[in-house]
């Protein structure tokens, strides 16, 4: 059965990069890109009236940063998932991205394929964030707390990780999704993170996670 048609909206200031991911999306079939914004402001205004599934979002553009955008689109409640692309992993708004309600945080030098998947991944509201953008991210928080995971814990930290939904690890582990949250509440609580990418990224500078 082939997979859904995801939509997404492309937020970048150079004219060549959008052009190029534009391209990339529509030699696929599994993707259909419904516009561009060059700018925070303009993401923002096209998300609301087109509403994509997934927006490519720049950190750094003139006239409107991503970061920004991507608090405006969480306040809006809109359901559109933030996939952040940028250029640096030692970005300084990598951290506030996460924060802000981005769903996940990659490089414009990722593989096609990897692109491909984290787009799949964040339009189902899993966490996206390679191990490379983690320890940037980590580097930047506040030294958080030092309780132990419980084997449980750890066991649905290693699935979220994967980008396994609340669904699939309640099954995999055959617990209730009500039980799954309440794990994923005290594991937030024990790192000192306040979602699910942050958590990915404190558990990988750690060594929590491989």
């Amino acid at each position: 059965m082939a997979e859904r048609i995801i939509t997404l909206l492309i937020v970048d200031d150079h004219p060549v990069v959008r052009d190029g991911l534009r391209g990339m999306f529509a030699a696929s079939a599994d993707f259909e890109v419904l516009g561009e914004a060059s700018d925070g402001a303009e993401a923002v205004a096209l998300t609301a009236r087109l509403d994509p599934d997934v927006v490519l979002m720049d950190l750094r553009m003139p006239g409107g940063g991503g970061v920004e955008a991507i608090a405006e689109l969480t306040r809006r409640g809109l359901r559109s998932r933030v996939l952040v692309l940028t250029t640096y992993d030692t970005d300084s708004d990598t951290l506030p991205a996460i924060e802000a309600g981005a769903t996940g945080y990659l490089l414009k030098d990722a593989p096609r394929d990897e692109l491909f998947t984290a787009v799949r991944a964040a339009a189902e509201g899993r966490t996206v964030l390679s191990p490379a953008v983690a320890s940037r991210l980590v580097s930047r928080m506040r030294a958080p707390g030092n309780e132990t995971l419980s084997a449980r814990e750890r066991e649905v930290l290693v699935l979220v990780a994967r980008g396994t939904s609340n669904r699939e690890i309640a099954a995999v582990l055959f617990i209730s999704e009500a039980t799954v949250k309440t794990h994923l509440t005290h594991i937030y609580g024990k790192l000192g993170v306040k979602d699910r990418a942050a958590a990915v990224a404190v558990a990988y500078e750690r060594g929590i996670l491989g």
